[in-house]
């Protein structure tokens, strides 16, 4: 399934395969929940639910507006908890593509834990699971992690799912990382990269205008070298 973003669709191994279940795990804050609403957004042709345990309809509005698009018929929003709702309304609706935000939010009412607890994650990620192996359709999950790697995050999930995605970047810079930790489809040694800007993520197809000054002819102690990661290419300067 084309993801509409170039960046996105290289570090899953070529596009979303269908019946998949994805992690999209970093740290809160980092821009997952844009990342993830930008691209259901522009992917008209699907029919996308996106369940939201942690934002309004309002703010997702808002969101939505400041990334550029005032309404779409394709996309459907959730606003719910409950993991046994949530599995009803999907059964109902079919749709061809689920965005969960967050796992950690999403709970069982047959679990006696509370919501982000290990056990309810790890139930809840399964219930996705079944759904998306049994009716083929793509399941994309949000968990957010620590730095040091210890809340219910991606460390839990990974053996549950199909493909791990770290979304990574410093708050105070705009640019944004994102990497597979574990792809059943795909290499896990491909980057994407992105510059987080007031209408959400820009794609950055050549890196090298990150890595690279553009005045430094003619300048002593400048070293330009290429590395490869993946299949692509980087210039990068040391001073």
């Amino acid at each position: 399934i084309d993801m509409h973003d170039s960046e996105l669709n290289r570090v899953l191994g070529g596009g979303l395969v269908g019946g998949s279940i994805v992690l999209l795990g970093g740290e809160p804050g980092i821009g997952k929940s844009t990342l993830a609403l930008q691209t259901a957004l522009h992917m008209t042709e699907k029919e996308v639910l996106y369940v939201s345990g942690e934002e309004s309809l309002h703010q997702l509005k808002m969101r939505a507006v400041r990334i550029g698009i005032e309404s779409a018929e394709h996309f459907s929003v959730l606003c719910e908890t409950s993991l046994e709702k949530i599995l009803d309304q999907m059964n109902d609706m079919q749709p061809e593509l689920v965005i969960v935000d967050s796992i950690q939010t999403i709970a069982s009412d047959n679990v006696d834990a509370a919501p982000g607890n290990i056990t309810q994650v790890r139930e809840c990620a399964a219930a996705f699971l079944r759904y998306a192996k049994t009716s083929g359709t793509p399941v994309i999950l949000i968990g957010h992690i620590t730095k040091d790697g210890t809340l219910a995050g991606p460390k839990i999930l990974e053996h549950i799912v199909d493909t791990v995605m770290q979304f990574e970047g410093d708050n105070h810079y705009q640019y944004r990382i994102l990497r597979s930790i574990k792809n059943r489809f795909g290499s896990t040694s491909e980057l994407g990269i992105y510059e987080m800007g007031q209408e959400g993520l820009r794609e950055v197809s050549n890196p090298s205008e990150l890595l690279l000054t553009d005045d430094h002819e003619g300048l002593s102690g400048v070293a330009v070298s290429s590395a490869i990661e993946g299949a692509r290419p980087f210039l990068l300067e040391t001073q």
